[in-house]
């Protein structure tokens, strides 16, 4: 399935998309759908964040290509960062950074959405733990995150983690290509297949240590070519079976 947020009217609901309708749901997919009657002509509905998370939990170094343009060692574990709720941003929204930016940087990634709680999760468990795959621009402002020394500020402003456009259950997240294009330019190309940490194990390593709620997110990692962009930029970051989330730099 293919789930979606849309709004109805000023009140955000969720829906599944068949074709070119949304037929909405009284309540998050997590436990069940329970559809409400309604349908929504997609090319009229203005498309949300497909989550409504908790905590974005991002997998730093998580290709080989990608490490070694930053300069470091693939790590022997995963590298986890968080990104606050406040980051959250949708399908098509603008994207501004603070005067004091001087390097705001695209990173496309896939992500999972989570659909029940999860603690201690084994790795032959992972997929009764995952609605679906999304896709996610981990915006980065560069200078931030290597003046501060840690990432939290640099990762962390409002509106760095454009989501969407949908998330779907229907794509095998280990083995899919993921494509940035910058003004319709390809920046970043790279296939799940490479991750250093593949998803059953980053969801084992995660939950070792805290509790994904449903609605959280979690976002694998970037493959190489990440890079700056400037006011007027359009970014899009691509997954075949998810769709193209676009956003815009201002």
């Amino acid at each position: 399935m293919k789930y979606v947020r849309v709004l109805r009217g000023e009140t955000p609901v969720w829906g599944v998309l068949e074709g070119e309708t949304v037929r909405t749901l009284s309540a998050a997919p997590y436990e069940g759908l329970v559809y409400d009657g309604g349908q929504l002509p997609l090319a009229e509905c203005r498309l949300l964040a497909p989550c409504e998370p908790t905590k974005i939990v991002c997998i730093g170094k998580n290709y080989y290509d990608h490490a070694k343009e930053m300069g470091s060692e693939p790590p022997a574990k995963p590298l986890l960062f968080l990104k606050a709720p406040n980051t959250l941003n949708h399908p098509e929204g603008k994207v501004h950074a603070p005067s004091f930016v001087e390097r705001l940087d695209y990173e496309g990634e896939l992500a999972f959405v989570v659909k029940r709680r999860a603690k201690d999760v084994k790795e032959e468990n992972f997929a009764d733990y995952v609605l679906g795959y999304t896709c996610l621009n981990d915006v980065t402002a560069r200078d931030v995150q290597y003046g501060d020394g840690q990432w939290t500020r640099g990762k962390s402003m409002d509106g760095f983690a454009p989501v969407g456009p949908v998330v779907t259950d229907e794509i095998d997240g280990a083995c899919v290509e993921v494509e940035t294009r910058l003004n319709g330019r390809t920046v970043q190309k790279g296939n799940t297949a490479l991750f250093m940490h593949k998803l059953p194990a980053l969801m084992a390593f995660i939950t070792a240590s805290m509790t994904l709620e449903p609605g959280d997110v979690v976002t694998t990692g970037t493959p190489a070519g990440v890079g700056p962009m400037q006011p007027g930029d359009t970014v899009e970051v691509e997954i075949p079976g998810i769709g193209v989330l676009r956003n815009h730099i201002i």
